[in-house]
């Protein structure tokens, strides 16, 4: 799998977010599939040693388990978005289905952005989409750290070898990727400082 995603798609999902250049030297980390209270909270810790902020789309099922881990989130000044209620692939439900767990998602996420589960989503699903959101937020670079193929050191320099302002990064704070985020965040948080990156979150 390709770190960037194929200009095809930019066009095929027209309205959708993928990068946003500007100015300054900027990029949005994002991670999905929390909040989880095995990693979610030492996210946070490593993000705040960097002065980093970040962007987390959540399932709304774990808000529902742990809500005290997605207050965290909010306490310390990240932002949220709605990853549907129960991490639901676009390409294996009915469009009412896939609908009824974004709404419900809604019910415990309090955020105007959503990222779909994997990617996947339908062009025609798009206009629904942007009634109910500010944002729908793809990505301009995969860290591919659920892969259990790659070691935290590909990981990281998945990263240093293709950022670029404007980056919307995609990490994980789950169990699956955790092995190797562990190591891999703390170093690409170190290097995006030291390259003079100012690290976000989307608004």
């Amino acid at each position: 799998m390709k770190v960037r995603p194929p200009l095809l798609l930019r066009w095929v999902f027209p309205g959708t977010t993928w990068r946003i250049p500007g100015k300054e030297k900027r990029v949005y980390i994002t991670f999905d599939d929390g909040p989880i209270p095995e990693v979610t909270p030492r996210v946070i810790e490593m993000l705040n040693k960097y002065g980093a902020k970040a962007t987390f789309f959540c399932v709304g099922d774990n808000v529902r388990k742990h809500p005290e881990v997605y207050s965290m989130l909010i306490k310390n000044g990240m932002a949220t978005g709605n990853h549907t209620f129960s991490h639901l692939k676009a390409w294996k439900s009915s469009k009412n289905e896939y609908f009824s767990d974004v709404k419900k998602g809604s019910d415990y996420i309090g955020a105007n952005l959503f990222r779909p589960p994997h990617g996947q989503l339908y062009p025609w699903y798009i206009g629904f989409l942007k009634r109910n959101f500010s944002r729908v937020v793809m990505w301009d670079l995969l860290s591919q750290d659920w892969r259990n193929d790659l070691s935290a050191d590909d990981i990281y320099r998945n990263v240093i070898r293709n950022v670029r302002s404007g980056s919307v990064i995609v990490f994980h704070d789950s169990l699956k990727a955790w092995p190797r985020l562990e190591a891999a965040l703390p170093l690409t948080l170190e290097f995006l400082k030291r390259e003079g990156y100012s690290m976000d979150i989307i608004q």
